[in-house]
């Protein structure tokens, strides 16, 4: 591991805040810092909370590149849906979801004696008012790779660079985003959601969304991956059937992580 992957702006921000906790999600943004913490030797703890709203793969992902980093990480447990301002799924959800995440983690991390938090958000992140990076900016949570205008793209390349294999890993919001605003959360739908989406992990897809409709669920994926739908149609029917009274296809493609980085297909190709 060498600095050289760590851009001088970011060198510097870690130097004018050597000690700090990072929330760490296991995605692309978060998993960078952590490794660009790492190497600028930084004193700091990497906290990842697990809540209904995380699936498995997350926590796994976390506890890998930590592992690769040879590194620890600090999980917190935390139930969210034992708020009713989360539970009932306003459209301001993530501002109540965000505020109990990191107040864990700002807990946590006066235990460890630490003033200063950070998060992963980038200089592509939307910061305008959105409910999310309210909470972030009232509990004053820092984001250096926003301060330092390191974009989601250059994070991606420097993550390549450092051969972390979070590098091209698509983004991923928590499940409860899977719900839409007004329906209450409850645990065995967020069960249902992740259930549906490892399965179509495991029958080869990627970068897509599994949305509750009704009683049924709504599938959203990259135009790359609708004919894969119809060749493996049965094989998603019989794994979905069983929690879903129906199962639908947005024909509206998905934006997915090809066209976010723009690659050629051959690039596509070697990954």
């Amino acid at each position: 591991m060498s600095v050289q992957n760590v851009p001088e702006k970011l060198q510097a921000w870690f130097a004018a805040h050597p000690r700090f906790v990072l929330a760490f999600s296991g995605g692309c943004d978060s998993a960078y810092l952590f490794y660009a913490a790492t190497v600028c030797g930084a004193d700091f703890a990497a906290c990842y909370v697990k809540s209904a709203f995380q699936p498995e793969f997350e926590l796994e992902d976390a506890r890998r590149l930590a592992r690769e980093l040879g590194r620890e990480i600090d999980i917190i447990e935390l139930d969210v849906l034992s708020d009713e301002k989360v539970r009932t799924n306003p459209k301001d959800r993530c501002y109540f979801c965000k505020q109990r995440i990191f107040s864990a983690i700002c807990a946590r991390a006066r235990a460890l004696g630490h003033e200063l938090v950070i998060d992963g958000t980038n200089a592509s992140d939307d910061a305008g008012d959105r409910p999310g990076m309210r909470a972030l900016r009232e509990l004053r949570v820092e984001s250096p790779l926003r301060s330092c205008g390191i974009s989601k793209a250059e994070v991606r390349a420097l993550s390549k660079e450092a051969v972390l294999f979070t590098w091209n890993k698509p983004a991923y919001a928590c499940l409860a985003t899977r719900i839409p605003a007004g329906t209450p959360i409850d645990g065995e739908t967020l069960e249902k959601i992740e259930r549906a989406e490892a399965a179509l992990t495991r029958l080869g897809f990627s970068d897509f969304r599994a949305r509750i409709a009704g009683g049924g669920v709504r599938l959203e994926l990259t135009e790359e991956d609708m004919a894969h739908l119809m060749e493996r149609r049965a094989e998603v029917c019989a794994a979905l059937d069983t929690d879903f009274d129906g199962i639908a296809l947005d024909l509206r493609p998905r934006i997915g992580l090809k066209a976010e980085m723009n690659w050629t297909e051959t690039e596509k190709d070697t990954i």
